[in-house]
């Protein structure tokens, strides 16, 4: 790689845009997105995106834009394209702020989210102090003021406070203040995962609709978050709220990178060789509804673009390292036959169709698929290849968006397999499997089904669906060395499953499944000698000699409930 001079410190992690301005920072222009959130003249917005998609940078754009400061911020968006828009900067220092961002509130308790969220709120009073030393505000509401900068303010007083602080503002100034608002739901999701769901609820619809409902002293107002929880649990009888989801085009270009952007990114640090690399680790997530070109807006993942610029280009799972993924892995071991099914095409990288809404109630997401799958669309996890506009939802055929993710979303199988089994057993079945000693893998995997299918419904028509499933979810581990293909054609029919390994030199293995049936099958034996059978007939080695591999493993799994 050729030195670059001069190059321009990268922001990882850092969200302050004063602080990114002025410290000569590289950044990616976004500064139309003032101008779009004026123009659009709504009352209240709510933009949801996955984490690390530039929110809070953003929002503290808007920030360092509209507030009334002593000193002028003007400066900060000279070079910035919202400088070419006159009509626009004659905004700019005009009104009084409230800003609160909620993303660093993941408590593992209620006592304790509730204390971060009143520190959040008495700091953003604090910053607001003088107008204790003004007339607008009587004995009453000053001993209030008082009581929320110093934690001692009673629950109410606290869901009332961005509604309180905002007319005192409005009163001082003669200027209506912007409330933003960050990252809302990540208290909501640790209420989630740590059973304070009710209470967190609870408190934030009080203080969203004490504040942003029929406010007379709001000018406007912008909330960020992973996605709109369901209507009727926070924003009931909201009527001024505009919801702007991946679904929309709105703001489509504003939150990660576009093509172009991550073009300039790569140029810049002379990296321009590994673009297609970058799309493929990278890229993916499509966003609104389809141009005239009959495409979408498809984004980058800002956050591991960076990281891959700060490591001199080398690809890794930046984005997918930096949460708890506890509720993706509790949607797996849950899932039902079909979504696990499901799961398997995706992990295969082929679609699947599903409807996806909009707004999404945490505890659904366990045992409503729909809900599930509007979850990992909205989180990151997955995107869709193409979709139709319906009436309340839409028809998606979703996809992981790109290797990363893809790479995660098997990792988070192969970690549920190895923690449900034991990890040594695990790995001995996989190891035993790969080097094809036969008889070690059917112990092995008859010990797994006695201590996993417990999660597995093994007592419907197609039980073979059920074992097909758990052996493909199982095989996620051998995905560095093989790849595994499923129901394809080879020779005179479909096999069930292929292994296939990158090294020709390994030996490759085909399996089938059968249920043992009564009528048709003296016991296991004969049914295990009828699949090996079939396997033999139809040729289903075909693909493997075309590959190269030599060794082929024939395996019948064949079984009676449990009974491998």
């Amino acid at each position: 790689m050729k030195k670059v001079h001069n190059l321009k410190k990268l922001p990882i992690g850092l969200s302050d845009f004063k602080e990114l301005i002025s410290g000569n920072y590289y950044f990616v222009d976004k500064s139309l997105f003032i101008k779009e959130i004026i123009d659009s003249g709504a009352k209240v917005t709510l933009i949801p995106r996955p984490r690390r998609f530039g929110k809070t940078l953003n929002l503290s754009m808007l920030q360092c834009f509209f507030e009334k400061n002593e000193t002028s911020q003007r400066h900060l968006f000279d070079e910035l394209k919202i400088s070419k828009h006159p009509e626009i900067m004659a905004k700019q220092g005009q009104y009084p702020i409230i800003f609160l961002t909620f993303k660093d509130v993941k408590q593992s308790n209620w006592s304790d989210c509730y204390d971060k969220i009143k520190h959040l709120i008495s700091n953003e009073f604090n910053k607001h102090n003088f107008l204790l030393e003004s007339d607008i505000l009587n004995s009453m509401q000053k001993q209030k003021f008082q009581d929320i900068i110093s934690c001692a303010a009673s629950q109410v007083n606290y869901e009332n406070a961005i509604k309180d602080l905002s007319e005192f503002l409005a009163r001082y100034h003669n200027q209506k203040p912007i409330i933003l608002i960050d990252e809302y739901d990540s208290p909501i999701q640790s209420g989630f995962l740590h059973n304070y769901y009710d209470q967190v609820i609870s408190f934030t619809r009080g203080l969203l609709c004490s504040g942003l409902k029929d406010n007379s002293s709001l000018d406007f107002s912008v909330i960020t978050g992973i996605m709109r929880v369901a209507k009727e649990s926070i924003f009931s009888g909201m009527n001024n709220l505009n919801v702007h989801t991946l679904l929309s085009n709105h703001y489509a270009d504003k939150f990660g990178l576009t093509e172009q952007e991550v073009k300039n990114l790569l140029a810049q640090y002379d990296l321009e060789s590994k673009l297609n690399e970058v799309r493929a680790w990278y890229n993916g997530y499509r966003v609104g509804q389809p141009r005239t070109d009959d495409s979408f807006t498809m984004i980058y993942n800002p956050w591991s673009l960076l990281h891959f610029v700060q490591n001199s280009g080398t690809f890794g799972a930046y984005w997918v390292n930096t949460s708890d993924n506890r509720i993706i892995q509790e949607l797996i071991r849950k899932a039902s036959e079909d979504v696990k099914k499901d799961f398997e095409l995706i992990l295969t990288q082929k679609p699947v169709c599903k409807s996806i809404a909009e707004d999404i109630s945490f505890p659904s997401i366990y045992n409503d698929s729909d809900a599930m799958w509007s979850f990992l669309v909205f989180s990151g996890y997955l995107t869709w290849k193409s979709r139709e506009l319906m009436q309340v939802r839409c028809q998606a055929d979703l996809i992981a968006p790109n290797f990363e993710v893809l790479d995660c979303l098997k990792r988070l199988v192969s970690q549920w397999f190895s923690e449900s089994i034991g990890s040594d057993t695990y790995k001995n079945m996989l190891d035993a499997l790969k080097e094809g000693d036969v008889p070690a893998f059917e112990r092995y995997f008859q010990q797994s089904v006695v201590d996993c299918m417990s999660y597995f419904d093994v007592t419907k028509k197609k039980p073979e669906r059920v074992y097909h499933a758990y052996v493909l979810g199982m095989l996620v581990g051998l995905s560095a060395t093989h790849e595994v293909k499923s129901n394809r054609e080879s020779g005179f029919g479909r096999y069930d499953v292929c292994l296939i390994p990158k090294d020709t030199s390994k030996p490759g293995t085909i399996i089938e499944f059968k249920a043992f049936n009564k009528k048709d099958d003296k016991n296991l034996a004969a049914a295990a000698k009828s699949a090996l059978e079939q396997i033999e007939e139809k040729l289903y080695e075909s693909e493997l000699r075309t590959r190269g591999i030599k060794k082929i493993i024939k395996l019948a799994i064949v079984f009676e409930k449990k009974k491998v």
